[in-house]
């Protein structure tokens, strides 16, 4: 069963704490609307499940067609329609980065800069030193509590969001949450500095291949083997030169020892919209222009492109921004 209320919040971060212990510990962060509501952001930073370290990503100039969608929320909790055409979020179906950045770090040790709760506190402070930042949390609210004070922070009534990490493909009594556009991360938009950090977390038990409808992992997906893809998206020209319907294409390269037979094999755009890749055995090495055809579009607001193999897993995939595309009859390289 998805998430009950997924969601962002935008405000302002106003204070953090580390949680000890070692039942499942969260890194806690205090955000504030414009209207002066408060709420806890509690994010994980050690799973329940073995592996207990979890996988993280930090870009700190972070460019995804979704920046520009979120920048028109105004501040305080907005609910959030799931699919393909949402402001929303899915680590599978949506390249917000490459997966192959993800690393696993320990909850908190000692020492400095040298565990997850450390990272996410040098990004919050960062952020709370930045008087024009704003935070966006994605993940599934709670509360308000009425009558209850904040366990952290002591605000009434308690009031926030948690679930702040991938929340699909889940394994054991977590199974439950899995859904489709639903996942969780923040967001530091930065105006002054004309940048966002994108902090994006998941835990090494999930699954990267996952049902379409019910997020539930895949029986018959592959050992996730971060980097050993066969064939990657390397280049595609989103705004030919010319009247609509433009002649689009993507670029795929065989960066294996060996050839690879790509019958069978499909291109999808960010609303789902499916192609064919023709051109059949591509030689190691060697790379394929894929004519696009009308039904797959990638749009010039910036969007999306993704590859499924014939069973239909997904085995790369790439975005790009409307600044990468305003240059017309121009490739964007990946």
């Amino acid at each position: 069963m998805p998430l009950k209320s997924y969601g962002v919040l935008v405000g302002r971060a106003v204070d953090a704490r580390r949680e000890g212990g070692t039942d499942t510990p969260h890194y806690q962060v205090q955000l504030r609307d414009e209207a002066g509501v408060d709420y806890r952001i509690a994010v994980n930073v050690m799973s329940k499940e073995f592996p207990s370290e979890l996988l993280f990503r930090v870009d700190e100039d972070f460019r995804h067609p979704v920046t520009a969608q979120l920048g028109d929320l105004t501040s305080g909790w907005h609910r959030l329609d799931t699919g393909p055409r949402g402001v929303n979020l899915d680590y599978v179906r949506q390249t917000l980065f490459d997966r192959e950045l993800l690393r696993p770090l320990p909850a908190n040790v000692e020492g400095p800069s040298n565990d997850l709760a450390d990272l996410l506190d040098d990004q919050v402070r960062r952020a709370m030193r930045e008087p024009a930042a704003v935070v966006y949390a994605f993940g599934e609210r709670w509360g308000p509590e009425s009558g209850v004070p904040d366990k952290i922070f002591g605000f009434r009534p308690g009031n926030g969001v948690h679930d702040i990490h991938m929340n699909q493909g889940n394994v054991g009594a977590f199974r439950k949450d899995d859904g489709v556009w639903q996942d969780g991360a923040m967001m530091i938009e930065l105006p002054d500095q004309q940048r966002w950090v994108g902090i994006f977390l998941a835990f090494q038990s999930q699954s990267w291949h996952t049902d379409d409808v019910t997020g539930h992992a895949l029986v018959d997906g592959p050992i996730e083997e971060f980097g050993a893809e066969p064939v990657r998206i390397v280049a595609a020209l989103v705004n030919p030169v010319g009247p609509a319907p433009e002649a689009e294409t993507v670029t795929l390269l065989n960066a294996s020892p060996d050839p690879v037979d790509l019958t069978g094999w499909h291109l999808v755009d960010r609303a789902l919209h499916v192609g064919p890749v023709t051109g059949g055995i591509v030689a190691a090495g060697a790379t394929l222009v894929v004519p696009l055809p009308p039904t797959v579009q990638l749009g010039n607001k910036g969007g999306e492109i993704t590859l499924l193999d014939p069973k239909g897993l997904k085995v790369h995939g790439v975005s790009y921004t409307a600044a990468q595309a305003e240059r017309s009859g121009w490739t964007v390289v990946f």
